[in-house]
C-alpha cells in the first residue's frame, strides 16, 4: 500500500465513516485514487474512486464559472444589480459579484421544510417565499444557499436552458467530466447518517431540489472530480481565460469568526485558504445529508485533491493531509527560473529605485516581476499595449510605462536607475543640494 492509502485507511477507521474515496491530481494528469468501504456501510459493493457522491456546494463552483463565462462573452457585468437580468427578486439591488462572494446579505436557506432534505419547487414558488436580505449588501459575509440558488436562475435565463445542461455543455463536456450528474445513477453511495452513540446507520433521502439545485445537488465520483481540483489549481483548458481564473480566485470576504484568527475567505464562488507556508488553497466544501465532500487545490504546486464520502460524520484533515504527503514524496526536480528576457524587458532588468526605496526587476515568461526591498512586495507585470499592467499585490491593475527619460512610471510613482538620479525629473522637484 502506498502512503496515499494508509491515510485514507486511517481516516476512515478513525472517524467510522460508511466508506471513503479520494483522489490526487497534478497539473491536471491523475497521480493517484483509492476507495474504502462499501456503497451502503454495511455488506453492500465495495465503493471505488469510481462510485458516484453527491458533492454538495462544489455545485456552486460550476455554477460560479459560467457565470463568469457569461461576462466573459459580454452577457452580464459582475456590478450589474441583478434586477437588470431577473426583474422578479424583491432584493434586487444587490450585485452578480455579491451574490458570487456571499456579501449579498440575502438570507442563508429556504423559507419553508429543509431544502436538502425535501423535493423542491420551481423559480416561481422560490421567489414568492418571501425570500429577505438579513444584512446590509456588501458589509459582510454570509454564506447563502439561496444566492447560489439566484445565480443558477441568472445563467438558466441568460443561456436560455436549465443551470445543468448550460454547465454540462459549456464547462463538463468540454473538460471530459460527463460524469458528474444531476441526478444518481447506477451503483451510488447510499447518503447515510450515523447515531452519534453507537453504530446504527440512518438512510438519508434525495430529491430533486428544483429552483434549490444550483445550490448542491451534482453527484460525481473522486476520478471524475479530480479533474475539478486540477481546474482550481488553474488549469481551466479552454473553459475560463488564465485571467479570468486569477480573478476568480482572489480572496474577497473574510469569514470572520470572534476571537478566531480567520481561516477562509470567500472568493467569487470559491473558497480560498491561507495554506501551511505552499501557497494558498482554493476549493470547497460539500455538505448535504448523508454526504460530505472536498475539492482543494495548491495552485502554487499544481497539486488538487478531492476526498468524498457518504457519511455525515465529520471527516478530519485527509484532503490536506495527502496534500502534505503528496509534497513530501514528490521528487519532480524543480524547474529551472531563469528566463531569457523579451527584448523590450532585458533594457529594463536590474535595480530601481523609487526615492531612496529599492526595486528589483527580474525578467519572467510573460512580462516581469517588481519587487520591493522594503515592504516585502512583488508585483506581476504583463503586456498591455504600449506598457505594462500589473497583476497582484499594491499595483494590481496598475499601469507601467517607460518614459522617453528612461524612467519608470509606476502608478505616479518614478522610478530611476539610482536613487532620486538627478537626471531625471521627479514629482516635487530635488533640492539643488542633492544628496549632501
Amino acid at each position: 500500500m502506498s502512503a496515499f492509502d494508509d491515510l485514507l485507511l486511517a481516516e476512515q477507521e478513525a472517524s467510522g465513516q460508511a466508506s471513503v474515496t479520494a483522489a490526487l491530481v497534478r497539473d491536471g494528469a491523475l497521480q493517484w485514487s483509492g476507495a474504502v468501504g462499501t456503497v451502503d456501510g454495511r455488506d453492500g459493493a465495495p465503493a471505488t474512486p469510481a462510485t458516484p457522491y453527491r458533492i454538495g456546494s462544489i455545485t456552486k463552483t460550476f455554477v460560479a464559472v459560467e457565470v463568469m463565462r457569461l461576462r466573459d462573452e459580454g452577457r452580464l457585468d459582475l456590478a450589474d444589480r441583478i434586477e437588470r437580468h431577473l426583474p422578479d427578486v424583491p432584493f434586487g439591488h444587490v450585485t452578480i459579484a455579491q451574490l458570487l462572494s456571499h456579501t449579498s446579505g440575502l438570507q442563508a436557506e429556504t423559507n419553508g421544510p429543509w431544502w436538502e432534505r425535501t423535493p423542491g419547487g420551481d423559480w416561481d414558488e422560490l421567489i414568492g417565499s418571501g425570500l429577505e436580505l438579513v444584512h446590509t449588501p456588501g458589509t459582510r459575509f454570509h454564506y447563502s444557499n439561496v444566492g447560489f440558488a439566484v445565480l443558477g436562475r441568472l445563467v438558466a435565463v441568460l443561456r436560455r436552458t436549465s443551470w445543468f445542461d448550460a454547465v454540462r455543455v459549456g464547462i463538463l463536456e468540454p473538460l471530459g467530466m460527463q460524469g458528474v450528474t444531476l441526478q444518481p445513477g447506477g451503483g451510488a453511495a447510499v447518503g447515510l447518517s450515523h447515531h452519534p452513540l453507537d453504530d446504527r446507520l440512518m438512510v438519508e433521502p434525495h430529491h430533486d431540489a428544483g429552483a434549490m439545485a444550483p445550490a448542491g445537488q451534482l453527484w460525481a465520483g473522486a476520478e471524475e472530480l479530480a479533474r475539478w481540483a486540477a481546474f482550481a489549481a488553474g488549469d481551466t483548458g479552454d473553459v475560463l481565460s488564465a485571467a479570468t481564473w486569477a480573478e476568480m480566485v482572489v480572496p474577497l470576504a473574510v469569514d470572520d469568526r470572534p476571537g478566531v484568527p480567520w481561516a477562509t475567505a470567500q472568493a467569487l464562488g470559491w473558497r480560498i485558504w491561507p495554506g501551511n507556508g505552499s501557497g494558498r488553497l482554493v476549493g470547497h466544501g460539500g455538505s448535504m445529508p448523508g454526504f460530505l465532500a472536498t475539492a482543494i487545490a495548491e495552485p502554487e504546486s499544481g497539486w488538487g485533491v478531492v476526498v468524498l464520502t457518504n457519511d455525515t460524520l465529520r471527516l478530519g484533515d485527509l484532503a490536506t493531509g495527502l496534500l502534505e504527503a503528496a509534497r513530501m514524496l514528490d521528487q519532480r526536480p524543480t524547474p529551472a527560473t531563469a528566463v531569457e528576457p523579451a527584448p523590450d524587458v532585458a533594457d529594463l532588468v536590474g535595480d530601481w529605485f523609487w526615492g531612496p526605496v529599492p526595486y528589483r526587476l527580474e525578467a519572467t515568461a510573460d512580462g516581469f516581476h517588481l519587487s520591493d526591498a522594503m515592504a516585502n512586495r512583488r508585483s506581476r507585470f504583463v503586456r498591455d499595449g504600449d506598457g505594462w499592467r500589473g497583476l497582484d499585490t499594491y499595483f494590481a491593475g496598475e499601469r507601467l510605462v517607460v518614459r522617453p527619460d528612461g524612467a519608470l512610471d509606476l502608478a505616479s510613482f518614478i522610478l530611476s536607475r539610482e536613487p532620486y538620479d538627478p537626471a531625471v525629473a521627479h514629482p516635487g522637484g530635488l533640492d539643488p543640494r542633492g544628496w549632501h
